[in-house]
């Protein structure tokens, strides 16, 4: 019975170890494509090569790079047994990818330069993402107004305070009628000692 529970243990630890998986491999992996196709939009090689082209060949490129990346930095957490976000994992990922793809590239000098670029680059943009990570969660529970871990009743965007677009609730709205009432009132008292 007691091995039972440890392979229950095992099988459970692995797959939530794998459960992020598109998390830290292919959503970074499309924004890096995105990027790319982007990055092709405002290249100046659009005009010789064509715009559709150049920007495919971009977004097709930066998608490969990120892959290549994300893919060694989540198989050297796996193979360290190691969190996710360990900046361990990325500098070593940064290095493995960037001797690889830099091997294919230009030969033995490129794999050298590039995966100390690829360590630097990964390891900063990791590090940059962690610390961004909270101000991110943040801003988007300000967004969608479930600060108090509550959902909203709509559902939808929550307009920021500042904003001069409102929702108003049921005693807002009331207090608002109010306001106009009376703002009315007087108009009509200045209207009547104007006229007389």
């Amino acid at each position: 019975m007691a091995t039972d529970d440890k392979t229950l243990e095992a099988t459970s630890s692995s797959s939530s170890s794998s459960d992020g998986w598109k998390e830290r491999i292919l959503i970074p992996t499309l924004l890096a494509g995105i990027a790319g196709g982007g990055y092709g939009l405002l290249s100046k090689h659009s005009k010789v090569h064509g715009l559709a082209n150049i920007s495919a060949t971009y977004a097709t490129n930066f998608a490969i790079v990120a892959g290549c990346y994300c893919g060694a930095r989540e198989f050297v957490r796996a193979s360290r047994k190691a969190e996710p976000d360990d900046l361990l994992n990325s500098a070593i990922a940064g290095f493995g990818s960037g001797a690889i793809l830099g091997r294919l590239q230009g030969g033995q000098a490129g794999a050298i330069r590039y995966s100390i670029i690829f360590a630097v680059v990964g390891t900063t943009v990791d590090f940059a993402t962690l610390k961004l990570k909270p101000a991110l969660k943040s801003f988007r529970e300000s967004m969608t107004g479930n600060n108090d871990g509550s959902q909203k009743q709509n559902g939808g965007l929550k307009l920021p305070e500042w904003s001069p677009i409102q929702i108003l609730d049921e005693e807002a709205l009331a207090a608002k009628k109010a306001r106009e009432q009376l703002y009315a009132q007087r108009n009509v008292h200045n209207l009547t000692k104007e006229e007389s």
